[in-house]
């Protein structure tokens, strides 16, 4: 592939809910520009950017694909993004390196809640866009109201730039609202014949067009005032006002298309080529040095010093890693040297390239504002700057949300845990929002992800890359256990079979600590009933004891242990035979002390429309949460409650259920409060039960 300058590259973002038709229409656009020489479909499974195994057998995009291609003299990198909300990290990957975005509406399904997320996605990244209405050739397709309920969710900015010729199975062109032609497509859509407006649509062009003109005057005063004064804007004065107002994000204009027939295609790049910003339009980059706060910034040209951001990277154990990055600024070569300034290291690059799909793309240069590859970097992840090492720059990293669900992960063949470990770590180091965690209390492996489809994703890749089969459960709760109460209490351990026995004899009091606080040991021995050298010997016994109490076998924390008393053997005592009287006394206090069981409680945040405010606060209390307060959250209604993390295993999956996808919840930690009695109960039964199972 030829170099390109930076004011001839551009880098599109394509958006959608999922299932409305991005892949295909990365297809179309590649098939249009002669990069691919046959028009892949989703259900073949054999499209440019839907190469992963999972992704042809799902038939939905779960990675973000790149798709660079050339048209009339720029490279255009297209970034195909996955649909579903399982894999919005690698959504947010590619908005954050995109300059534009094009947002694809199904004309049958019109605006859905996939679609009201990412256009607030693409707010926060203050991206112009394009609106693409594909599907214009199915069944039930309606152009006018879907462009209404664009208007309607996202503002009058919303402006027709097409409208279709055609309904339906007859859907064969357009009418360009700015030329005034109609643009009509040969049956595989590489030809594009201009003829005159058909008569029965022109009332409607004509209005449509009054709509486009009319919020192409409100992006600019020059042309507002002209507009107000009655006089007629020419064609290229809407052109440039319209460029002006996509790149301000004042106008959002609106296209027609059916991506699986190629249809629309042309007109398309041509617009991502005159109206979307190139990153010499995005101004000035503004970073940190590293360690510190204070703020640099970056021209973008390649004749700055190089600033280059990695936004995702992809780990395979035969390939090794692959780290694909933008340079905003500078430039970089193949076999050179980059400073890596996040982690503080220096890389060695040997090949860079860029991806079609699958297909690796050799380059000389990677100029300021293109997207590329590198392979085998050493430490590089995706977030991490790179850099001049002489002058240094850390840009902002990406911020990825929590997981939302978690699920025990344990290998059907026994002896196979290393395999796992070893998976599990790679896929940490490409997908940010994956988690993995090894809980002492429960003695499981968690792994906490977006979603049912991302965590079946992992281990279906597990599976394929690693060799290695395992099983999914709901985790265990973390329980623990403490006292309410106070006991004095006796721990003796007496032995004499023969030579020499054993003798541990101690008094200890025992009571509850303050939240927190785990174990506080005291020592109150004077007179040395219990030798010194002894002392340690019985805070090791409580200490071991701790691990499992006496209501269910779980970790015990926040109580206070004082020894008091107790008595020595001149021969037979020994550290083992104190701490064996110190851990039955501990068990003996317990008991007496009114052990109790305790339960994590989570802070959560639910904000949803304010619609479903009843059935969320219902269904919160229906899972023994209680309401801590309500506010508004753009537009939206934010829930603060706390709830027992027992209840909270499948709430992505219910939240999802009552809010038809347009909740969203972050939770973390709060503490450990009582659990119930009747809870309690089940709890301990539980887990009597699998006591009984493992014996």
């Amino acid at each position: 592939m030829k170099k390109y300058n930076s004011e001839n590259i551009r880098n599109v973002a394509l958006i959608s809910h999922g299932g409305a038709g991005k892949t295909s229409l990365t297809e179309a656009l590649l098939f249009t520009s002669g990069a691919i020489n046959r028009l892949g479909k989703i259900e073949s499974g054999n499209t440019t950017t839907d190469f992963d195994p999972d992704e042809v057998k799902k038939q939905v995009t779960i990675n973000v694909g790149l798709a660079p291609i050339e048209w009339d003299g720029h490279k255009i990198n297209l970034l195909d993004t996955p649909g579903y909300f399982d894999f919005i990290g690698d959504v947010l990957g590619a908005l954050r390196v995109a300059d534009s975005a094009v947002v694809v509406v199904c004309a049958v399904s019109k605006v859905e809640v996939g679609t009201e997320k990412v256009w607030g996605y693409a707010d926060n990244f203050n991206l112009p866009r394009i609106v693409a209405i594909n599907k214009l050739d199915r069944e039930n397709a309606d152009y006018e109201g879907t462009l209404e309920d664009l208007r309607s969710h996202f503002g009058l900015s919303v402006a027709p730039l097409q409208m279709p010729i055609g309904k339906e199975a007859d859907f064969k062109g357009v009418v360009d609202l700015v030329s005034q032609k109609a643009l009509l497509f040969s049956s595989d859509g590489m030809q594009v014949s201009e003829e005159q407006i058909p008569e029965e649509l022109k009332a409607q062009a004509e209005d449509l067009r009054e709509k486009l003109v009319e919020s192409v005057a409100e992006a600019d005063d020059g042309l507002l005032e002209k507009y107000l004064e009655g006089e007629t804007l020419s064609d290229d004065e809407i052109r440039q006002g319209l460029r002006r107002g996509v790149l301000e994000g004042k106008i959002v204009p609106v296209i027609c298309c059916a991506a699986t027939k190629n249809f629309g295609s042309q007109p398309l790049l041509d617009l991502v080529k005159n109206y979307l910003p190139s990153p010499l339009d995005q101004g000035e980059l503004k970073g940190y040095l590293p360690d510190s706060d204070e703020e640099v910034t970056r021209k973008a040209g390649s004749d700055e010093p190089l600033a280059a951001f990695v936004y995702k990277t992809l780990a395979d154990p035969y390939v090794g890693r692959i780290n694909f990055f933008r340079v905003y600024s500078g430039s970089v070569q193949p076999d050179s040297q980059v400073y890596n300034s996040t982690k503080d290291v220096t890389e060695r690059f040997g090949q860079v390239f860029t991806m079609r799909g699958k297909n690796q793309v050799s380059l000389d240069e990677v100029v300021a504002g293109d997207i590329a590859c590198v392979a085998k970097l050493q430490e590089t992840a995706t977030g991490d700057t790179l850099c001049d090492n002489s002058v240094p720059i850390v840009l902002p990293p990406l911020d990825f949300p929590e997981p939302v669900i978690s699920y025990a992960v344990e290998p059907k063949t026994k002896g196979d845990e290393e395999k796992v470990g070893t998976g599990l770590a790679r896929f940490l180091e490409e997908d940010p929002t994956f988690q993995l965690e090894r809980r002492a209390e429960t003695k499981q492996t968690i792994i906490s992800g977006l979603g049912e489809l991302h965590l079946e994703i992992i281990v279906n890749r597990l599976a394929e890359k690693f060799g290695v089969d395992v099983e999914l459960s709901t985790p265990k709760v973390p329980y623990k256990e403490t006292i309410k109460g106070q006991a004095r209490v006796e721990g003796k351990h007496k032995k004499q079979s023969g030579g020499r026995g054993q003798f541990g004899h101690v008094y200890v009091e025992m009571e509850p600590a303050e939240t927190g606080q785990g174990l506080i040991f005291e020592n109150k021995i004077f007179g040395g009933s219990v030798p010194r050298q002894y002392v340690p010997a019985v805070e090791k016994g409580v200490i071991e004891a701790m691990e499992e109490g006496v209501v269910a076998g779980y970790p015990v924390q926040d109580v206070v242990v004082r020894l008091v008393d107790g008595s020595y053997h001149t021969v037979d005592s020994s550290e083992m035979a104190f701490k064996i009287a110190a851990s039955q006394a501990f068990k003996k206090g317990m008991e007496q002390a009114g052990a109790v069981l305790l339960e994590p409680i989570m802070n959560i945040e639910v904000v949803v429309p304010e619609a479903y405010m009843g059935d969320i606060m219902g269904d919160l209390n229906s899972k023994r949460g209680r309401i801590q307060g309500m506010e508004p959250e753009n537009g939206l209604q934010k829930i603060r409650a706390q709830v027992p993390m027992a209840e909270m295993f499948r709430y992505s999956i219910d939240l999802r259920s009552m809010t038809q996808g347009r909740g969203f919840f972050t939770m973390n930690f709060s503490h450990y409060e009582e659990v119930p009695h009747q809870v309690a109960e089940q709890v301990v039964a539980a887990a009597k039960a699998e006591q009984e199972d493992e014996s």
